[in-house]
């Protein structure tokens, strides 16, 4: 049976000791913003000066020192990340009044900084363009020029690497990322350097915990993880959080770390990890039905796809898809404080994975999706 492992440290993810050297596979975060007043306790927690700085109204010194203090994070990341591996960072700029004094602090460009300093090769980002109600759409001096802003509508995502490309030598290694592989259709959506994805929405009642967290949501990670992973690899989070990145490991059969300060933060992830194993595996079976739409649009422009999966038996656009293998949740079980082993379905347990016979001419989506999006006990 396949298993993943998903464990969670309470401890200060500037010293990842738990963490051995060329361990990880992917990191996928978002840090304290600095000069977003949210967090402006915790950067004061570490480093009282901060607060001394932006008592003076220096705003520049306290951005700069809150930096500091993710610094050593980033720093420790190049440690402990493989060669090879990514690392993606989600993170926006911040304005703020200080003194009178309006300006931006540029959080991105000084991220990118010093993972370019650490070592880090910078890739092209993606724009996350975050979706808002909200009814006004200026700033600062309404209609009238010339003391109006534009607003922050977006957050980044920025990817780096360490080292030169991961290779794949051995044949397990090939068949490995070969299962991995995602749709054509999401290919062309996902590596888009503009997303347009809700923020999540925090369901947990501890207001200090709401008030803490700017949890994305489960989408972003989880395409993350596929773009940038391979099935049993292992994925990190320096920053946990409310543990999205941790859930969507999960979704996507990875293994997982999280580093968490805030005891209730993980609390609440073992609290919700158990809560809806069946969201978790939805994600994959959706996954599935979008993928059974886009062949009805091929049929419907009479656009031909001209291979089979082997796994699920329904059409793909590429040879490079033909091995896709996705994998479903069956249970989650704690085996010790803040350590859980996630198993899923085998193959005989997924109805009728394997069609006797399918052809491109015949194929039906509907009734495919009645027939083999189902699943069995042992």
């Amino acid at each position: 049976m396949f298993t993943t492992a998903h464990k969670i440290f309470t401890h200060d993810s500037r010293d990842m000791k738990h963490l051995d050297d060329h361990s990880i596979d992917l990191v996928i975060t978002s840090p304290p913003y600095p000069m977003i007043e949210m967090w402006d306790n915790q950067f004061c927690s570490i480093d009282p000066s901060i607060k001394d700085y932006l008592n003076a109204a220096d705003g520049p010194k306290a951005f700069e020192l809150m930096h500091r203090i993710l610094d050593d994070v980033w720093a420790e990341l190049f440690r402990v990340m493989k060669n090879g591996a990514f690392a993606c960072v989600n993170i926006g700029d911040a304005v703020r009044t200080i003194n009178s004094k309006f300006q931006l602090y540029p959080n991105h460009s000084r991220i990118q900084g010093k993972f370019v300093e650490i070592g880090f090769d910078v890739l092209p980002l993606i724009l996350w363009r975050k979706q808002t109600n909200a009814p006004n759409k200026f700033m600062g001096s309404g209609m009238l020029p010339a003391g109006a802003y534009v607003t922050l509508e977006h957050e980044y995502i920025l990817i780096f690497r360490k080292g030169g490309k991961r290779e794949f030598k051995t044949a397990a290694q090939k068949e490995k990322r070969m299962q991995s592989s995602f749709f054509w259709e999401e290919r062309n959506t996902w590596f888009s350097d503009l997303w347009d994805l809700k923020g999540a929405r925090q369901d947990t009642n501890n207001r200090n915990m709401r008030k803490r967290s700017a949890a994305f949501p489960l989408m972003l990670p989880f395409r993350l993880i596929n773009m940038y992973s391979l099935s049993g690899d292992a994925v990190l989070d320096p920053f946990m959080g409310t543990g999205t990145t941790i859930l969507a490991a999960i979704a996507a059969a990875r293994n997982s770390i999280g580093f968490e300060l805030e005891s209730s933060f993980s609390q609440y992830l073992c609290e919700i990890i158990q809560e809806d194993i069946s969201a978790l595996r939805k994600v994959n079976v959706d996954r599935i039905k979008d993928h059974l739409d886009f062949i009805s649009r091929c049929k419907d422009r009479g656009q031909e796809l001209k291979h089979l999966n082997s796994y699920f038996g329904f059409p793909v656009m590429t040879a490079q898809e033909k091995e896709l293998k996705l994998s479903f949740v069956k249970e989650i079980d704690e085996l010790q404080s803040n350590l859980f082993q996630a198993s899923y379905f085998n193959d005989h347990q997924i109805k009728n994975i394997r069609p006797e016979e399918m052809s491109l001419d015949s194929f039906d989506p509907e009734s495919f999706i009645q027939n083999t999006i189902a699943f069995e006990p042992e």
